[in-house]
């Protein structure tokens, strides 16, 4: 076993001190000052120490997970062992293209602004996720179909996100309850993410990815960049971007992603957070691999350690 497996947050976990870690390594400046300039001048920074509603909002809150994994990255990755296997959570998946060199940073967070934008263009009803925990996928497909909701990604056999109308959503949790769910709740999210209600907008962004990124670049050597959709391998960008985009209104099998990097054989695995969810999620997956996200240390220096504690392993 050897190198790195990098997962790369999707929405739902910022907080207030999401950036503390690393607001003020200077690998990072360059990453703020980008992302703030999609924000009109406002630090990032600032906002999201304001905390509140405002940082989930779904414009803001796309722009705020691809900030925390590329400044994230910026500082660690002169230190993360290589080859890399690199998978990216919903709307992590754009940054994640970013983390694999195949777009830079202001390309990443202009489209990740504009892939926000035409999400909300195209939401026309109260909507949202949901995460369900402890049913199987047939009593999921059955909440699906009596609320008119659809799966939005699967996490692993009996772990759900849901997404469709709010009160549909509601409906579904009750009943998920009542049927013996051990987890069921509302997710932090506007938007019915990766469901066909936003088909027109998977088709908008496809047309933005082919003007942005160059339809001739390779993935480079030394790195495995896993598709959301379906967990196979980025081959090229001229038909990566059809499932980047694709991946707006179609279900995201996360637990395929998973699987795809456990088979990479990483010596370990780093989340870029904000939070440590996907890193939870792996390590349940495959407990043999020891994983972390950069949200559960208080230093950068102690991700260094923990790094070369793991490679030497």
């Amino acid at each position: 076993m050897s190198g790195t497996a990098i997962l790369c947050s999707g929405q739902g976990n910022q907080n207030p001190a999401m950036f503390d870690l690393i607001a003020d390594e200077p690998a990072a400046a360059p990453i703020f000052a980008a992302a703030s300039r999609e924000l009109g001048g406002r630090d990032v920074r600032d906002i999201v120490r304001q905390g509140g509603e405002a940082i989930h909002g779904n414009n803001v809150a796309q722009l705020l997970c691809c900030t925390a994994t590329l400044a994230a990255w910026a500082v660690i990755s002169p230190s993360v062992p290589r080859p890399l296997v690199i998978a990216g959570y919903s709307a992590g998946e754009l940054p994640a293209w970013a983390v694999a060199g195949l777009v830079d940073a202001p390309t990443a967070f202009d489209l990740v602004t504009q892939r926000a934008a035409l999400m909300d263009d195209e939401t026309h009803q109260l909507s949202g996720l949901a995460a369900i925990v402890g049913l199987s996928r047939g009593s999921i497909d059955s909440l699906c179909s009596t609320y008119g909701l659809d799966v939005a990604i699967i996490n692993g056999p009996t772990h759900f996100i849901v997404g469709g109308g709010a009160s549909g959503i509601d409906s579904a949790l009750t009943e998920a309850r009542q049927r013996g769910a051990s987890h069921a709740v509302r997710l932090p999210i506007q938007v019915a993410s990766h469901t066909p209600a936003l088909t027109a907008a998977s088709r908008q962004f496809l047309d933005v990815l082919r003007e942005r990124v160059p339809a001739d670049v390779g993935v480079p050597a030394g790195i495995r960049l896993i598709g959301g959709v379906d967990g196979a391998p980025v081959g090229d960008t001229a038909k990566g971007v059809i499932r980047l985009a694709a991946q707006i209104s179609t279900t995201v099998n996360w637990a395929a992603c998973m699987e795809a990097c456990r088979a990479a054989r990483p010596s370990h695995v780093l989340e870029l957070g904000p939070g440590n969810a996907l890193a939870r999620m792996m390590s349940e997956a495959a407990p043999d691999i020891p994983s972390r996200s950069v949200a559960d240390f208080k230093s950068v220096s102690g991700i260094d350690q923990w790094l070369a504690t793991v490679r030497r392993l």
